[in-house]
């Protein structure tokens, strides 16, 4: 990875860059932070001769050739300083709270703009909409683009950033379009690294955000970040980590609740980390529980399923999704216990 002196390179720098990375055939990635933008080299990038040259130019600080497999999602990479944001709103520093429909019905929209209504009176910071949804059979309800509209509405109503999730280069384009603020990635794509890639070459420069979560059969996480690293490498930093449970199912649940790799992510990556406690659990009466040991973990934030009527939704199961007083109930207590997380770290680092 190649850091220069100043946050930004002139267009004839990196010009010379690119013909001297070239010559060692190594395609060279921008990838601009908040703060500094870095070049990644894909390639072999131990060559002696080529690194002696690049340090030798008087705009560039110095050339990491980082050693882990991620070099980009590295907690001592040169973005552990990007802040992450959607539309305005910064994620790491405070609690953030995403919630919404799983997926939006075309056919009584009321529902959904209901919904976003009362997330945004509970306290809601980021609106969650399914506009296309994966489904094991076929012959279940895939989604539908006039949904996007729908979502776009209640965007304009509440003023809050909105979250959907996409599953093909389609899907991404058009939601760019539509202006939405983070794309979804599900847990059945969370290894489709051609969707990963193409997510990462769309939203090259713009500022929308990348939730990823974790795949139900992912074991290491390493794996994890590796998949964030995808998106990173194809220009893009905006990416938040979501633990959302994994295989075999722990009984009684609808998954294997993983809230506590929170603590490992964190000590691994620089990435924002926000849980989905609904997926995990997969029972309403289960959600605050699973919510609040999140918060404890040292999250950044939960993604809830929320409905205004959850037995007349259409998604994944209406068994996990909230009501919007409970979700209000939620938010209070998350962000109590974020707060006084926050306090037992700085009297840790005090005293360390």
């Amino acid at each position: 990875m190649i850091i220069p002196k100043e946050p930004r390179l002139t267009s004839q720098e990196e010009s010379e860059l690119e013909e001297i990375t070239g010559e060692f055939d190594i395609h060279l990635q921008k990838i601009e932070g908040e703060h500094q933008t870095v070049y990644a080299m894909v390639g072999d990038e131990r060559h002696e001769l080529l690194i002696n040259r690049l340090e030798g130019l008087e705009y560039i600080a110095r050339v990491d050739t980082i050693q882990q497999p991620y070099k980009l999602m590295a907690k001592d990479s040169e973005l552990a300083n990007h802040t992450v944001r959607v539309n305005g709103t910064e994620i790491g520093t405070g609690f953030t709270i995403i919630a919404g429909q799983c997926t939006i019905d075309p056919k009584n929209p009321n529902f959904f703009l209901e919904t976003a209504e009362a997330v945004k009176e509970a306290g809601g910071d980021i609106l969650r909409g399914g506009v296309w949804k994966p489904r094991t059979s076929p012959h279940s309800y895939q989604g539908d683009v006039k949904a996007l509209d729908i979502l776009m509405e209640a965007k304009a109503r509440t003023g809050l950033p909105v979250d959907t999730e996409v599953m093909d280069a389609e899907h991404v384009s058009l939601a760019l379009d539509a202006g939405v603020d983070m794309f979804q990635v599900g847990a059945r794509n969370a290894l489709n690294y051609g969707l990963l890639k193409e997510i990462g070459r769309q939203i090259n420069g713009r500022s929308t955000c990348v939730l990823l979560k974790r795949s139900m059969h992912m074991g290491k996480i390493e794996e994890f970040i590796l998949a964030a690293e995808y998106i990173a490498a194809q220009g893009n930093p905006n990416i938040i980590l979501c633990p959302r449970g994994t295989t075999p199912t722990m009984d009684g649940y609808r998954n294997h609740p993983d809230e506590s790799i929170t603590v490992l992510l964190k000590e691994r990556t620089w990435a924002p980390v926000i849980v989905d406690p609904c997926h995990s659990v997969g029972k309403a009466i289960y959600v605050p529980f699973a919510a609040m040991a999140a918060a404890s973990y040292g999250a950044d934030g939960i993604i809830i399923e929320t409905h205004v009527d959850p037995i007349h939704g259409i998604g994944d199961d209406p068994k996990q999704a909230v009501s919007p007083e409970v979700l209000a109930r939620i938010i209070r207590d998350t962000k109590a216990i974020h707060e006084m997380q926050l306090g037992h770290t700085r009297h840790l680092a005090h005293n360390a």
